[in-house]
């Protein structure tokens, strides 16, 4: 065994060869003589792209407002492949650490995960970057990345004080007021009071709703406006709402309406709201709770005193939750006792929202079949995974590692599609192991938890035997001039048939029904004629390969004008003149005239006169007056 001595290094341009000498003998025999020859050949280097390892680095400029953890440059190094030094550390280190970007494992950086801030000055972070394959050769360079202010519109409120009047004992859900702001994706929320909730605000109309009947008071609301996309980005409105006083005799209760957002995985018997009641005429324990409302809700919850619990199970994945949109209605009707009885209704509406507790599933068979021929944009076929948690199969499907010439192929994020969008080299892979990752979304009320399931699939390219020939171009047009001679070539057909190399066959199937052309191998000659006058021939050749039955075969159109050689005329000594005769142009002008008659003119001169008499008459009257 011949091993390479612990610290050499080779370096082929130095050294590409080295002539070794090896003697062996066994006891007793002769010594044997043998030589070994040892070639030393350059391996690849590791590059990084120009504008990346230039003195300076690049430079790459984003918005403030790009959301978290956006991808904001990539580093491409040349070879992309291997980039995992021994012992498994990544091919990518940063070298200086202050900076809130990240660098992933694949050469992305990406934008903090708070966001940038959003400051009206440019913001600058540099990153020095080290790139490293799995033999040690690296390469490094710098990406500056510039942050310039965002010229989005900020929230603003119009009104940013308001006081409001309500009678006492506003009904639950009534219309206080409404805040209106300006700016992108407004949102709306109540800042304080935080307890006891006396209102409620709809976060994307700004309608505030009382949630119990109101009492007198007066109440000072702090109201948020927010873009929902950059939260940062907001303004503080003062709602001053005054409630006068009005007779009640009713049961009051905190809370006067109940709203409340459930995860599916709440266990049956948790309390949800415990109602504090009071009688303003009558004691607190003769206080009678019930539950009214569709059958859907009663069979949900139930009351137990004045606490509403969950009565079985909320699955969020159920056709029965799906069918009430999700949301349960009902009323907690407190009857204080009496003659009449004396009752507040309290509106109760509980919205389940989802988890997302299932991975998608990968289909049972992913093996799929396509021609080594398939042109770019062939379906190769539909990865259908599945999820359990709703809305059902809501998936989306990215290809691990790209499209590349290793993995020629692309893939509907939303469908599962795959594509072919490159060539396909039959020579080098019968088929290609693709991994499919499966990703749900809308699952869970936070859209960060998200579950995903890598797929294994299957691409294996069918081999085609006998292929149509392929000719450049499909249709010529030619000009020609027959000859006195014999035949005359025109043109010959440039065709490509099946890697086989089978032999083409051409044919001439339409245009040729006087026989004036031939065909000889791929070469189209023309048979001279008494051809009189120029003419225009359409000619159809069929190119095939091979006698295998049925033979794939392609069209050539052939467009061939022919003209007739000219026969010189001998000169004359007399000279013929000959006069075109010219016939007369006739033009015609027609002009509109008019000729009233005579009485026309008679009464429009009397009319006239009697008018200017009328018009010195009130001249004369107005003078004197």
């Amino acid at each position: 065994q011949v091993t390479l001595r612990a610290g050499a290094e080779l370096d082929a341009q130095q050294v590409n060869q080295y002539n070794l000498t090896l003697w062996a003998a066994c006891p007793g025999e002769e010594e044997v003589e043998e030589r070994l020859f040892v070639q030393v050949i350059a391996g690849q280097v590791l590059r990084c792209d120009a504008p990346f390892a230039r003195t300076g680095g690049d430079v790459v400029q984003v918005s403030a407002d790009v959301k978290s953890q956006a991808p904001l440059y990539v580093v491409l190094p040349q070879p992309l492949g291997g980039l995992t030094v021994s012992g498994g550390c990544p091919g990518f280190r940063l070298r200086n650490q202050d900076t809130p970007l990240t660098l992933t494992h694949r050469g992305l950086v990406l934008a903090p995960a708070g966001g940038f801030n959003r400051s009206k000055d440019t913001q600058m972070f540099r990153l020095e970057i080290e790139v490293m394959d799995r033999h040690g050769h690296n390469c490094s360079g710098a990406v500056t990345v510039e942050v310039l202010p965002s010229r989005r519109p900020s929230v603003t409120f119009l009104e940013p004080q308001q006081e409001v009047t309500v009678p006492e004992g506003t009904r639950p859900l009534e219309v206080v007021t409404q805040v209106h702001a300006s700016g992108d994706n407004v949102h709306y929320a109540i800042l304080a009071p935080v307890a006891p909730a006396l209102f409620t605000i709809n976060e994307t109309t700004g309608q505030i709703r009382s949630t119990r009947q109101l009492e007198v008071g007066h109440t000072r609301l702090l109201v948020r406006a927010y873009n929902a996309l950059h939260p940062d980005d907001n303004d503080i409105a003062t709602i001053n709402i005054i409630v006068q006083r009005t007779d009640r005799q009713a049961p009051s209760c905190i809370p006067a309406i109940f709203v409340s957002q459930v995860p599916e995985t709440v266990s049956p018997g948790s309390t949800l709201v415990t109602l504090r009641c009071t009688d303003p005429v009558g004691a607190k324990e003769c206080l009678r709770y019930a539950l009214e409302g569709p059958p859907t809700s009663l069979s949900r919850f139930h009351m137990e005193g004045p606490r509403l619990q969950v009565n079985t199970t909320l699955d969020y994945d159920s056709e029965a939750v799906a069918a009430v949109d999700f949301q349960f209605t009902a009323t907690i009707v407190v009857t204080a006792g009496g003659q009449p009885p004396r009752s507040t209704r309290v509106p109760v509406l509980v919205t389940v929202t989802p988890v997302n507790e299932f991975a998608p599933t990968c289909p049972s068979g992913a093996d799929f079949t396509v021609l080594e021929t398939a042109a770019f944009g062939s379906i190769v076929g539909r990865v259908a995974g599945t999820d359990r948690d709703y809305p059902p199969d809501s998936l989306e499907y990215s290809l691990e590692g790209g499209t590349g010439p290793t993995q020629p192929f692309s893939i509907d994020t939303h469908t599962g599609e795959i594509r072919v969008v490159g060539p396909l080299d039959s020579q080098r892979y019968k088929s290609y192991r693709l991994t499919v990752r499966l990703t749900d979304t809308h699952n869970d009320l936070d859209p960060t938890n998200r579950l995903s399931r890598l797929c294994n699939v299957v691409v294996r390219l069918q081999v085609v035997v006998n292929r149509a020939p392929v000719c450049t171009p499909e249709v010529q047009e030619l000009r020609i001039t027959a000859g006195s001679g014999g035949r005359q070539p025109v043109t010959r057909l440039a065709c490509q048939g099946s890697p086989n190399g089978a032999a083409l066959a051409y044919a001439i199937i339409g245009g040729n029904e006087d026989g004036r052309f031939r065909l000889e191998g791929n070469t189209l000659f023309y048979l001279p004629d008494d051809l009189a006058e120029p003419r225009t021939f359409v000619l159809l050749v069929e190119v095939w390969s091979g006698p295998s039955a049925p033979r794939p075969s392609t069209m050539v159109a052939l467009v061939v004008h022919v003209t007739p050689r000219t026969t010189p005329v001998p000169p004359s000594s007399t000279t013929q003149h000959t006069t075109l005769q010219t016939s007369p142009l006739v033009i015609t002008r027609t002009q509109a005239t008019w000729h009233p008659p005579a009485w026309f003119v008679a009464v429009l001169t009397i009319s006239s006169a009697l008018l200017l008499a009328t018009l010195g008459c009130m001249a004369r009257s107005l003078m004197c007056r």
